[in-house]
This record gives structure tokens, sequence and C-alpha cells, in this order.
């Protein structure tokens, strides 16, 4: 069943129907799905979630839909990884790295927030979809509207990363690339759907997009043994992931599905686009909007539609914002490359570059459970380190060739005799 009761304005209360639209007429402040957590309590359980599909959609009890899911239906489920390795390096006692690299089919998060959008797009009748993107995005709508049979419009600024486009262009969407960043994107996207009528998935379907981020947060909790980590550490783009990561926790919670431990959430941002941090930091909700420059440019967006709630829910929770420069973020890449074997994006060593500055400067408690949230894949942005990764040279295929080549190393090399 659903226990999903309508639309309702986060600043003036204003209710609505489940409708393609984002924005309260009375107070333009934006809209958020409502359930019947009530209803909810003695029977969305450990157990019902448990029994659910080893997808997203375990938790559909908690996410806006009527009928059956359309799409995501291998989507979601990702690891979460125990990463002893870089526990050793950064001195910690319990760090786990949630990894939506992983997550199928284009490597993203995005594929959660894309998932219950599509599917709601089709509940209310649409029959084209897009989005405003920076890349992930782009991909997640073009592969699940592909997979739905819809037709799609992938709106995204003129230099993205050559993975991104290609990872689009693939599932045959019309891309439409505009000649300005993020938010110069954003701003006509929302004309589009205000002319066109289409499901633009985080614009006018966004209450219903972001509700999708919040299986992130559930599929730590359920992967840790139905605890969460006192510290969770998440990147911050248009602000969808971070409160919706803190909602899922608190929905955990309110439902007596984990004890309350009074989880920390922090935002991380690069050092050349961080207005949510800088607000963070200087005690202000307002966010001032800035003009990204940095290779983290899946979440380079100077004006984010969600800034102000990540504020909140950072504040709400006692966490902090922390901020890396490029040259830490691609550091921190490599590191959780060659420690856990996971290759992220550069949003992914944002997170984890803010996470080590977090810890080292004791905001984050050495001895404390922490999780990082990595939540893209780094084979989409080969340009930030193929500069960083030297080519090795090319030697004949022979023995002799290959023990020079190990004696020029001063490597050591001992004939095994055979058994």
């Amino acid at each position: 069943m659903s226990y999903v009761r309508g639309l309702k304005c986060r600043e003036c209360g204003q209710a609505y129907p489940e409708k393609g639209v984002h924005v309260c007429e009375t107070c333009f402040g934006p809209l958020e799905v409502q359930y019947d957590y009530a209803a909810m309590r003695g029977k969305v359980t450990r157990e019902s979630i448990a029994g659910g599909p080893r997808n997203l959609w375990r938790y559909r009890d908690l996410l806006p839909i009527h009928g059956e899911p359309k799409v995501g239906l291998h989507s979601g489920m990702t690891p979460l990884k125990r990463a002893r390795n870089l526990e050793r390096v950064l001195g910690v006692r319990e760090l786990y790295i949630k990894d939506d690299s992983a997550n199928y089919p284009t490597w993203s998060y995005k594929e959660r927030v894309v998932s219950v959008a599509i599917t709601k797009a089709i509940e209310l009748g649409y029959d084209t979809v897009g989005c405003a993107s920076t890349g992930n995005l782009a991909n997640s709508v073009a592969a699940h509207a592909a997979e739905a049979g819809l037709r799609a419009f992938v709106m995204i600024p003129h230099d993205l990363e050559q993975g991104k486009v290609l990872g689009s262009l693939i599932f045959n969407p019309t891309m439409v690339r505009i000649k300005g960043n993020y938010d110069d994107v954003n701003r006509l996207c929302s004309e589009i759907a205000d002319k066109y009528r289409w499901a633009i998935v985080n614009v006018n379907l966004r209450p219903f997009y972001t509700e999708g981020a919040k299986t992130f947060g559930f599929e730590i909790a359920e992967q840790m043994g139905w605890k969460l980590p006192k510290h969770t550490v998440c990147p911050t783009a248009g602000g969808t992931i971070l409160p919706k990561i803190y909602k899922g926790y608190r929905e955990f919670i309110n439902l007596g599905l984990v004890e309350d431990n009074q989880p920390r959430i922090y935002s991380a941002q690069a050092a050349g686009c961080n207005p949510v941090v800088e607000a963070i930091r200087a005690g202000r909700d307002l966010i001032k909007p800035q003009k990204p420059k940095t290779i983290a440019k899946s979440i380079a967006i100077g004006n984010p539609a969600d800034g102000f709630y990540v504020v909140q829910a950072v504040k709400e929770s006692g966490g902090w914002g922390e901020d890396a420069t490029d040259s830490e973020i691609v550091e921190a890449i490599k590191l959780l490359a060659r420690t856990e074997g996971t290759w992220t994006e550069p949003a992914g060593g944002t997170t984890l570059a803010a996470t080590i500055k977090l810890i080292e400067s004791g905001r984050i408690p050495r001895d404390e459970s922490i999780c990082v949230c990595i939540t893209g894949n780094g084979l989409k942005t080969v340009e930030v380190v193929v500069d960083q990764l030297a080519l090795p040279e090319s030697i004949a295929p022979s023995l002799d060739a290959f023990d020079a080549l190990m004696a020029d190393r001063g490597t050591a090399v001992a004939a095994v005799s055979a058994v």
C-alpha cells in the first residue's frame, strides 16, 4: 500500500495534491512529499524491508509511488565497505565507504532519484522526461528513459567531461548543450518545464525526485546491521542528497528501526565552489551564489536549490562543512584507489579530502564510526588524473628485458623452482 498523503510547502504548510509542481503558489517555498507515519508504525519493519527486492524499491513504503516501480529494478543496494586499509592510513577506528560508483546502470547515486522520478512521471501521465545536469543525472535520465520507453531531453553545460557526454549520448536522448554553467542550464530548464509541460525530474518533479536520495541513507543503516554511523560525510551540489540522507536516518529512528545515536552529517564541497560550506562557516542560513571554478564539475553548482536545507540539516545534527582544493581532491582520489580499490570521480575525492580535514581538525573523533559517501565513478572523469599518472615504458617480450626492468627499479627477482 502507499502511505503518501500529497505534497506540502516546507515553509508555509500549504497542502497540494500529487502533481508536477515544486514551488508553493502562496509563498514560493519548496514542496515536499508528506507521508502517514502513524499508519506505517508496526507495518514498516526490519522484516518487511528485508523481505523486499534486492534493489532500492525494498524501501517503497517510504517512497512516493502508488503502483509498481517502472525502472530501477536493478539499482541500489550498492556496497558498504569497511575501509580497513584507509582506517590504518588515517588513524581512525571505524571507517566505511558507501560506494554508489557501483550503482547500475550508469554508476552514480543518481539512479536512486531518477528511478523514483521516472516512475512518478509515468504515474502522472508524462511521456517526456528531462533534466538539468552536470553529467551524472543526464546519464541516468537517458538510460532509465530508454528502458521506460519515454522521450528524453538532457540539458547540460557545454564543457562537461567527455565520459559524461558520451555516457548520455549512447542511450539516444535529445541532448542540448548550453553555453554557460549549471545554474544557467537550470534556469532555462525551469522555463522549459513551464512552457512544454515535460517532466523535468529535478525541476517540476523535484519533490518526488529528491525522496529517492533517502535510499542511500536507508541502505547505510541496514547494511551496518540496523545501526547508524555516528558521522556521515556527503558531497553537496544542488543540495539534494545530504538533507535526504538525514531525513532517511530520522525516519528510521522515528519508526523504531534503528537506535537514535544522534548521527551527525557533514557537507563536503570543492574550494572552487563552496557556497554551502561558506554559509556554514559564517553561521548564516543565506547562501551567497558563486561562479564555479573547480575540477569537481559534478558538484560545481554555485546557487544550490536546496542549499538552505543542507545548512539546516548540518546545524540540526551538530555537523559541519569542509572544502578541498583541486590538488587535495586529486590526492584523495588516488588515496582511495590505492588503499581500497575504488576509483571515484572528483565528487568522491572532495568528500574523502574533506573527511580527512574534519578528522585532522578534531571535528570528527578518530574513535567513532564514520561513513564517507562516494556518489560517482572515476571512469567518467579520466581527465582529472591523466596528467597525474605516468605511462610506463614498453619493453621487448623477453625475460631478459623484464629482468633488466626489475634491476633498473631496484627490485630483487628470485627464481622460483616448480615443485
